[in-house]
């Protein structure tokens, strides 16, 4: 019998990808290529933005160039709002992602031309493309099954590890080809690597469900007509925003990092505002969002220190680190592997001591004030390593051992804050709930963008002890109000809480 998803939309008696349907297999070969070409990207794009125009950089200043890392990070975020809106109501999934992958390509080979014009252009292409891929696809694996197919959960997993795979390998990769002929030449390798990904989705798409290719809530012919307006609506706040920023900022890429933090506090406290006032909103609904609130400020403040990976991290380990000290030569870009083997050998374990503390202390909530305050806490360390090694002396397991306990704060915090997210909204806003999880993580970026331009020219480890400070004083808070948030979301399904 044939088991073409095509056919019926779902794959239940597919089992050809380690017991998942083939679809699985298109979806982790497009998500591991594009995550190779992203995180591959990312190691190095601080390093080219911040080096002299003779080495191949851009030659900004250190703060300048961490804050548009910062910035460049929140506007993915904030832009995925958009490509998930657009699937949603215009093109569907699939095409959102094909379009995205085509996006993506096109910025990491504009990247790879030599050229500031073509390195901005690049930035913002990948941006806009990482936009519409990143929401799109995880959707997509959901529509291989029927609600009731008990293999979801771990194709998620199997998902995941993708993601990881990708993330932990491309530094090398890029690494070694920047050292041995340039920047352009690792970001060429990122563009190579999202050709990858866009040959093995166009391969396998008959191979993905039906309903990706769907439309789920199409708009109206009337509707429609509105897009353009709209549209140049959005384009206008956002130059309104960034033209009114350039009034007191300097140059053009710190009022950018000023537009986008404006953007993402606009938004969110419109998504809350809006739902909150909503007369769809039921009584107990609006109980669970006053629950919600605090978790989603822990999150910023969470993501605020955890997504400095390619920014503070990734400058300390060029600037501060003694990459001589294993007794041979580390290269700063490596760092950035250690999050994702990290996850690949905790999150199993994590997985297991969620399922065993199930129904028990910690909850939801407690899980959450523990990531931050850990998260926390690891920048509170690395103030103490730039008081202990002064100059390049830090040695190299300082930074590794950030990356893991950061890692394992995320284990914390961020599947369980995913979960809070889909069973706290309102099911009126339910399509939404994505939305403000993502705006969580744009906003805490873009303030650690406006933090590192206010904290220019001050040592590093005052930047150190001001964020980590932040996250721990959140994450104390929260604590305290574990009771109160557990009473109010206490009927929000609490099985999927749990985990």
């Amino acid at each position: 019998m044939s088991t073409a998803v095509h056919t019926t939309g779902k794959a239940e008696n597919d089992r050809s990808f380690l017991g998942h349907p083939r679809g699985l297999a298109t979806l982790f070969n497009i998500e591991l290529w594009e995550r190779f070409s992203y995180y591959g990207m990312r190691a190095i794009l601080l390093y080219y933005i911040v080096d002299t125009v003779a080495n191949g950089g851009l030659g900004l200043q250190d703060s300048v160039g961490e804050a548009i890392v910062a910035t460049y990070g929140a506007a993915v975020y904030l832009l995925s709002i958009i490509g998930g809106w657009a699937a949603d109501r215009l093109i569907g999934p699939q095409r959102s992602v094909l379009l995205g992958g085509v996006v993506i390509m096109a910025g990491h080979i504009s990247l790879a031309v030599p050229g500031s014009l073509f390195s901005w252009l690049g930035i913002v292409l990948v941006a806009l493309g990482t936009g519409f891929l990143k929401p799109n696809v995880s959707t997509m694996v959901g529509h291989l099954y029927d609600d009731r197919d008990v293999r979801q959960d771990q194709a998620f997993t199997i998902f995941y590890m993708s993601i990881n795979i990708g993330a932990f390998f491309s530094p090398f990769v890029v690494a070694w080809l920047k050292s041995h002929w340039g920047y352009h030449a690792g970001f060429a390798a990122a563009a190579v690597g999202m050709a990858v990904a866009l040959v093995a989705y166009l391969i396998g798409k008959r191979t993905l469900a039906d309903e990706s290719i769907r439309v789920p809530n199409p708009l109206s012919s009337e509707e429609r007509r509105r897009v353009p307006v709209l549209a140049l609506g959005l384009l206008a706040l956002v130059a309104a925003a960034i033209g009114v920023a350039r009034l007191w900022r300097e140059t053009w890429p710190e009022a950018i990092a000023d537009g986008i933090f404006i953007l993402s506090l606009v938004a969110s406290v419109a998504y809350f505002v809006t739902m909150f006032r909503s007369s769809k909103v039921e009584p107990v609904e609006r109980k669970h969002l006053w629950a919600y609130l605090p978790i989603w400020l822990a999150a910023v403040a969470f993501w605020m220190i955890f997504e400095q990976a390619a920014v503070k991290l990734a400058s300390y380990g060029k600037n501060r680190t003694d990459l001589g000290s294993l007794g041979f030569e580390w290269n700063p870009e490596w760092f950035q592997s250690v999050n994702p083997i990290s996850i690949i050998v905790l999150a199993p374990l994590f997985a297991m001591l969620w399922a065993a503390r199930s129904g028990k202390f910690p909850s939801t909530a407690a899980k959450i004030a523990l990531g931050v305050s850990i998260v926390g806490l690891t920048f509170i360390f690395l103030a103490w390593a730039s008081l202990t090694f002064p100059g390049a002396t830090s040695p190299v397991w300082v930074l590794v051992l950030v990356f893991v306990v950061q890692t394992v704060a995320e284990l914390c915090l961020s599947p369980v804050g995913l979960s809070a997210t889909a069973s706290l909204a309102p099911k009126a806003f339910a399509s939404q709930a994505m939305a403000l999880w993502f705006l969580s993580s744009a906003t805490g970026q873009s303030i650690a963008g406006q933090l590192i331009l206010a904290m220019e020219g001050m040592e590093d480890h005052v930047f150190f002890l001001t964020t980590g400070g932040i996250a721990i004083v959140f994450g104390l808070l929260l604590f305290l109000l574990v009771p109160k948030v557990s009473r109010l979301m206490a009927d929000a399904e609490p099985e999927r809480l749990a985990h």
